[in-house]
This record gives C-alpha cells, sequence and structure tokens, in this order.
C-alpha cells in the first residue's frame, strides 16, 4: 500500500474516531440533562430503558474506538492493510468497507464458518 492510500484510511479512521467521540460527549450531556426523578413508575422505566440503550449503543462503540486506535497504531508501524491469519494484503475494496478489517475476505469467511459450526 502506497503513501496516499495509507493517509487515506487514517483520514478516514480520524473521522470516524472524531464522530464517536462527539457522540460520547453528546450522551453525557443528554444524560446529565434528561435525569428527571419522574413520581410515575412507567415514566421512570421509560427513561432508564432509553438511557439504558444509549449506554449499550456507546459501549459497542467504546470497543469500535479501540479498534480504530489499533488501526492507527499499525498504520502508523507500517503494518497496515495484511490479513492477520495468514499475511496476505487484504484488498483495498475490503478495506473501504471495513477499515478495521484484519482478515482478508477468505480467512473470515473461514473464521465465520468455523463460528457457525462451533453453534456461536
Amino acid at each position: 500500500m502506497n503513501d496516499k492510500q495509507l493517509a487515506h484510511f487514517r483520514q478516514i479512521l480520524q473521522g470516524w474516531k472524531q464522530e464517536l467521540m462527539e457522540e460520547v460527549d453528546r450522551t453525557v450531556r443528554h444524560l446529565q440533562e434528561e435525569a428527571n426523578n419522574y413520581a410515575d413508575p412507567a415514566d421512570r422505566a421509560t427513561q432508564e430503558e432509553g438511557f439504558s440503550l444509549e449506554l449499550r449503543t456507546r459501549d459497542r462503540e467504546r470497543k469500535l474506538l479501540k479498534k480504530i486506535n489499533e488501526t492507527i497504531d499499525k498504520i502508523d508501524e507500517d503494518d497496515y492493510g495484511f490479513c492477520e491469519a495468514c499475511g496476505v494484503e487484504i484488498g483495498i475494496r475490503r478495506l473501504e468497507a471495513r477499515p478495521t478489517a484484519t482478515l482478508c475476505v477468505d480467512c473470515k469467511t473461514l473464521a465465520e464458518l468455523k463460528e457457525k459450526q462451533l453453534g456461536g
């Protein structure tokens, strides 16, 4: 992968990271501003369910942020774009679709088949 392509993926990842961080800030503000102590148990339950859903979403995004940071580190180490299982170069089209991909299409397909067979 050439320097221009690496810079392209770094820009995508940093933009994605920035969006996620802004979303975290919005969630914190929302939770602080909307935290009401409703007298009605149904209203409280509705609010708590909404907060719970938002927090689960942020938890998934936290895991994605970790993956984005790891991917940026791989770019810095000039180790980006290679399959962790077989070492072959991951295709540009796959990386465009999923910039944090760590497996080539063949290895990912094989991993998914194994997961299905093991009851995952």
